[in-house]
Formats: structure tokens, C-alpha cells, sequence
């Protein structure tokens, strides 16, 4: 029986600094900033942290966490904690014996784990710059969500004209597509786009018979983020080539080693700073089939809590080696940050210039659907950019259009 009991859990909101290119995308990043860190202290003086990334309006729940004081961080081995909370826990577990988080998760089988930056959705040009940076910086592959105010062939040729030799994107189709509106897209990229290497939630999650069939049609490696019937289930109903895993300790671990068995790929997206990434990096190490890529948010940020990133070399990151999470939290950075403010948004405008000349207005960006009636992806040549507050009577003049019309048709 151990002889650590935990004394207290500390819930501390962060809001650390984007990273600087971001300065001109404070409407498209609005929220990344907001991280809870979780600090779980022993009787014996220990501490463990986690971190995790919420919605810019989550409001702290007073008893968060409070279920843990008292007992033993033993009793939560491949528990259904999940967050922040459980990366302090396998971070305080690992101090507690002085080993490694992954000890405690099962055998590695990899030291080194592949990864992927990230943007939220962007513009064709935003893309490409984001391609370079994430090139430079060591990455071999990138995720980004597909929208509808963006054309996806567009952001495609924008990046394989930056891209090295090799680079690999990986999209996320937001799982709101039917099978007619989804295969030209996907036959296309394969048949023009190598770059395109995976395609994430193409369709909605309740079509078993959609999934199947695209799968079947093509070679590029389809992704399910999440198992909502549990894994086995998905996996007996052929739907994906790999699986997106998440969500508590138990829920992770059981199903990438089914999965694993079962010969699929699995694929880690752990959202927060350094600690996440660590705790993903653990996590990857030991589960059989995560050769492909962990999706984390290090990159996001100008600034954080530990006094070390983890590096990226040739496209991959160090299964961390010290103990615990293997990356110390300088306090003070915590006070700072924790003093910090989320960056508002400032007032915008959407407008999307489609392929037939005209242009429409709207509060935020306007999708060729809301217009058309179309299905995501269904048509081609349009672009979309954001008028920010400027000061000008034409801002406050539109501005009070799409306040009081919704959507204003220009030309």
C-alpha cells in the first residue's frame, strides 16, 4: 500500500501568450489560450501537474478535483479521470516511485514518437505560411480542419508549392458530410494531392454503411476521431484505417491496445501545452500500433509553464526519460500566467468572394453553404477573408448591416 496520500488539488486557469505569428489571426485562434493546470500535492511534499485545454468561457467548478483528496494516487491506475487531472496523477504517480509515467501505462516499445503541428482553419496563404513554419521547425506532417468558407483545393496547391519533399497533410473533415457530396472530393485529392496522406471524420459518425464505402474506395487512410460505440464496434464494422483515441485514462488505454490486436493504427490528439504533449508522448510509447502521428498544441503557444519544450527531430519527439511527465513546472511562470487575460476578439466582418463576381458580407465568416444550400466542399474558386474594426464609417455601416440582415448580398 503506498504511503502517499494526497493532501490538495489546485485548479489554476492559465492564459499563456499565443505564438507571435499569430498576431494578425486573433479572430480565427480566439480561445486556444484558455489551459487549466491541475497541481496535485502529497502529505510528503510531492507534487504532480497536469495540464488541459477548455473553452474560453469554462467556469472552474469549485469541487473540481476534490474527489481525489485523501486517497491514494494509486487507486487511480487507468482510471476514468481525464483532462489535466489525470496527467498530475500519472505525473505524482511517477514521482512516487521514481520512474518514468510510461512505467506505469505498460511495456514501451518506442522511444521516439512522430507528430503533427496544427492551425485552426486558415486561408490559403495563412496555410502555406503555416507549411514553412512547421517545416522549419522539424514537422513531417500537419492537421488542419477543412472548413466551408475555405477552399480545400485551394489551401492544398497553396501548400504542396511550400511543402518540402515528403511533407504529409493530414485533414479533418469535421464529420458532417454525406457519402454523394464527400467522394469527388476525396477521389480528387488521391487522384491530384499525394500531399493529402490522411482524412479525418469525413462523414457523420452514424453512417456505418457511408464509411464503409469510402473506405473501400480509396487509398487514402481514412481516420475516425473517437470510438462512440466503444472501439470494437467500429472496428467490426470496417469504418476507419485508424482511430483517433481520447478521453479518460481507461478509455485510451483499453481501446488503443484492442485496437492494437486488432493490427489498426491509433492516433493520440492531446490538447494542451508541454505537459499534454509529455503525457501524450508516454502514452504513445507503450500502445502497439501509434506509428503514426500525436496531434498536440506545444506549438501554439509563445510562452508556458515548464522550463523546457520537447524538441521535434526529422518529424518525431523523445518519449520523455525523468521521471514523472520527465518536464519541471516553474511556479513562478504558473503566477504569471495565471494573471494573464484572455486576448478578446476584436468586431469583424466575414466576406466571401465566390466564382461568379459577387461578394457577400456577414457577422463572421460566411460559408458558400449558408448561400448555396450546397454541402461542404461542393463547390470551387470561392475565398474568404475578415474585415476587422477600423475605425471607418464603411466598417460601422456594414457592420450594422449583417448586425440587423444576417448576410448582405454586395454585387
Amino acid at each position: 500500500m503506498s504511503s502517499h496520500r494526497i493532501k490538495s488539488v489546485d485548479i489554476i486557469p492559465i492564459f499563456p501568450r499565443l505564438a507571435a505569428r499569430y498576431a494578425d489571426r486573433v479572430v480565427d485562434m480566439y480561445g486556444i489560450e484558455a489551459r487549466l493546470l491541475c497541481r496535485i500535492e502529497t502529505d510528503s511534499g510531492l507534487v504532480g501537474w497536469g495540464d488541459q485545454r477548455v473553452r474560453p468561457w469554462f467556469v472552474v467548478p469549485d469541487d473540481m478535483g476534490q474527489d481525489l483528496v485523501g486517497r491514494d494516487p494509486f487507486d487511480f491506475v487507468n482510471s476514468k479521470q481525464s483532462g489535466g487531472i489525470n496527467t498530475g496523477l500519472y505525473d505524482l504517480m511517477g514521482k512516487c516511485l521514481e520512474v518514468p509515467a510510461w512505467k506505469l501505462m505498460g511495456p514501451r516499445v518506442r522511444d521516439w514518437v512522430p507528430v503533427a503541428a496544427w492551425t485552426r482553419p486558415a486561408s490559403p496563404e495563412q496555410f502555406a505560411a503555416e507549411i514553412q513554419r512547421a517545416a522549419e521547425q522539424g514537422y513531417r506532417v500537419f492537421k488542419i480542419h477543412t472548413c466551408s468558407h475555405h477552399d480545400v483545393f485551394e489551401q492544398t496547391r497553396a501548400a504542396e508549392a511550400v511543402a518540402p519533399e515528403g511533407f504529409k497533410i493530414h485533414y479533418d473533415f469535421n464529420h458532417n458530410r454525406s457519402l454523394g457530396a464527400v467522394l469527388p472530393v476525396v477521389a480528387e485529392l488521391e487522384r491530384n494531392h499525394p500531399i493529402v496522406a490522411f482524412v479525418e471524420d469525413p462523414l457523420i459518425r452514424t453512417d456505418i454503411e457511408g464509411w464503409r464505402a469510402l473506405r473501400q474506395q480509396t487509398r487514402i487512410p481514412i481516420v475516425m476521431h473517437g470510438t462512440p460505440m466503444g472501439g470494437m464496434q467500429e472496428y467490426k464494422h470496417d469504418m476507419a484505417d485508424a482511430f483517433m483515441i481520447g478521453g479518460s485514462m481507461f478509455d485510451t488505454m483499453s481501446a488503443g491496445f484492442a485496437l492494437g490486436r486488432a493490427n489498426l493504427q491509433v492516433i493520440l490528439q492531446h490538447e494542451s501545452g508541454t505537459l499534454g504533449k509529455a503525457m501524450a508522448m508516454h502514452m504513445a510509447s507503450v500502445l502497439p500500433t501509434h506509428t503514426s502521428h500525436s496531434i498536440n498544441l506545444e506549438d501554439q503557444y509563445e510562452e508556458d509553464v515548464t522550463t523546457e519544450s520537447i524538441p521535434v527531430v526529422d518529424g518525431s519527439s523523445p518519449v520523455p526519460q525523468g521521471i514523472g511527465l520527465g518536464y519541471e513546472v516553474d511556479e513562478s511562470a504558473v503566477q504569471r500566467l495565471s494573471q494573464q487575460k484572455l486576448t478578446e476578439a476584436p468586431r469583424h466582418i466575414g466576406i466571401l468572394h465566390m466564382s461568379d463576381g459577387s461578394t457577400w458580407y456577414g457577422k463572421g465568416y460566411v460559408s458558400p453553404p449558408s448561400v448555396t444550400g450546397t454541402e461542404e466542399a461542393g463547390l470551387r474558386g470561392f475565398s474568404s477573408e475578415l474585415w476587422e474594426e477600423d475605425g471607418t464609417t464603411e466598417f460601422e455601416a456594414m457592420y450594422d448591416r449583417v448586425s440587423a440582415e444576417g448576410k448582405v448580398r454586395a454585387s
